[in-house]
């Protein structure tokens, strides 16, 4: 079984952060926006806004692109829209297989925001034998037992993964021994790869839990009038002291 870390190093050969390029598609996306309603510029505030960061770190971002604007005018969003996606190797077409064709895997097919982005689903496939030869989206699920097959036969380097978390590993191992060097995780499972592989992990389930603690916490904060309330009841809590006087230790759960 293949091992080793999950990910590739914190930059690129060129000497750009991943932080930054983890931005870049937010860039991109906002940028898009103001092309298709035909703005020829925009100011690095203006944009900064648009994708939800601030504006000196977005100048620091693009100056790793060799673009710094012009004072006084801001950027040029065509020339910006071209820059980023060459960047992020979006100006040439990217053959993506996704293994897994249940409830998920079939919205992903049905998602029509990758053929516009780069993006073209070469192959849908799936472990159950039914499935085969069901188009999903226009396109016939195929049985895992091809899928090398699949893969070399498309020139595939991009896999979806979006099985049960059980199967997810087995698949992983079989996509990056027939050459995808890069993965898409959507199984609730962390997956082990060797040097070379990129995954992205998208966990639903985890960004729920990440905003259910936010929305307990801002519950808490929210104390009554008098004084009273979750917040104040917790501080109290907390301050309780044992039986020597001393504040007693918070125990593992």
């Amino acid at each position: 079984m293949a091992t080793g870390r999950t990910h590739r190093p914190a930059t690129r050969s060129r000497g750009i952060p991943e932080a930054t390029v983890a931005r870049l598609p937010l860039y991109l996306r906002a940028l898009t926006a103001l092309s298709e309603r035909s703005v020829p510029t925009v100011s690095s505030e203006e944009l900064a806004a648009a994708a939800g960061v601030n504006s000196a770190k977005l100048r620091k971002d693009f100056s790793y692109l060799g673009s710094y604007g012009t004072r006084g005018v801001g950027y040029d969003v065509e020339y910006l829209v071209y820059q980023i996606s060459r960047e992020l190797g979006l100006t040439q077409d990217w053959p993506v297989v996704i293994v897994g064709i249940g409830n998920l895997g079939a919205a992903l097919a049905n998602y029509g925001g990758f053929a516009s982005r780069g993006f073209r689903v070469a192959a849908l496939i799936d472990a159950d034998p039914a499935m085969a030869g069901k188009p999903v989206a226009g396109i016939p699920v195929q049985h895992t037992d091809d899928l090398e097959k699949i893969i070399q036969d498309n020139g595939v380097s991009i896999g979806v993964i979006a099985t049960p978390a059980g199967a997810a590993q087995q698949v992983c191992d079989r996509l990056v021994a027939a050459g995808v060097t890069s993965i898409l995780n959507f199984a609730p499972t962390v997956l082990n790869v060797p040097d070379g592989v990129d995954v992205r992990k998208v966990d639903l389930s985890i960004e729920l839990q990440i905003l259910a603690f936010h929305e307990q916490r801002k519950a808490g904060e929210e104390a009554l009038p008098d004084g009273s309330g979750p917040a104040v009841a917790a501080r109290e809590e907390s301050t309780d002291q044992g039986p020597d006087g001393d504040v007693p230790a918070v125990m593992p759960a």
